[in-house]
């Protein structure tokens, strides 16, 4: 990211030299504009070409995915605080039905993960615990959906805002080679300026995402911190010596 800061400023430093020279070679062709131009940040990004459209896309997809699963991962995360009591409860009296239609009915990793340990129970200890890592595995994978695709935007976007930026500059001193004897000092500056908003664009939509993705893997997280916390209360439930 700031290699990529450096070289946009390198190219406005560029083009600062040109513009500064061709002032003071054609001081008449710098025109004089009557009233102050107001700048409307629609038009502005529309100048921006394809590129703002790629933008635009990507930062509705990047946020429909943290929407999603936002609530996805909210959801995960609510549980009984009594849930691993009533575990207990029902196995310590031989209801082990009971026990994993509760689990059926809390429907949450965690409870998931239980549930496939209770089903585990009459086999060795290191086979329960490892069909409850498995399943705490899969649960993990499917609460981390998606969020692949917001850290990609969220690398990809400036680069893309970037690419935009070069290709701007690029068309704006091709304007001006072929103007000849002609150049004016707003053909260059224009071209600058509508070059350097796939920048901004770029940076608005990766700084949002990178925001986004670092709060959901914190979420993620949290859930995942649960579900360990309730495998080690589950496994030191099974060795527990027996009450006859």
């Amino acid at each position: 990211m700031s290699s990529l800061i450096m070289i946009t400023m390198t190219l406005l430093a560029v083009a600062q030299g040109v513009a500064d020279t061709l002032t003071g070679s054609n001081p008449v062709l710098t025109p004089v504009t009557s009233g102050e131009p107001e700048m409307n940040l629609w038009d502005m990004a529309c100048k921006g070409g394809w590129i703002m459209i790629v933008l635009a896309l990507m930062s509705v997809i990047a946020f429909y995915i943290f929407f999603e699963r936002a609530v996805t991962i909210r959801k995960a995360g609510k549980e009984d605080p009594l849930f691993m009591d009533r575990i207990r409860d029902y196995i310590k009296s031989g209801e082990v039905k009971s026990a994993i239609n509760y689990c059926r009915m809390i429907n949450t990793p965690s409870a998931r993960m239980i549930e496939k340990g209770i089903m585990r129970m009459n086999r060795p200890v290191a086979d329960v615990q490892a069909a409850i890592e498995n399943t705490g595995n899969i649960e993990v994978a499917k609460l981390e959906n998606g969020l692949s695709i917001i850290a990609t935007i969220s690398g990809g976007a400036p680069m893309l805002g970037f690419l935009g930026t070069v290709t701007g500059m690029v068309q704006a001193f091709w304007n001006m080679a072929n103007a000849g004897n002609n150049i004016d000092i707003t053909l260059l500056s224009s071209g600058i300026y509508e070059a350097m908003i796939t920048t901004v664009g770029g940076l608005v939509v990766g700084i949002a995402t990178m925001f986004a993705y670092n709060h959901l893997v914190y979420r993620v997280d949290k859930v995942v911190s649960q579900m360990e916390a309730r495998t080690i209360a589950f496994m030191d439930l099974l060795n527990e010596p027996n009450d006859k």
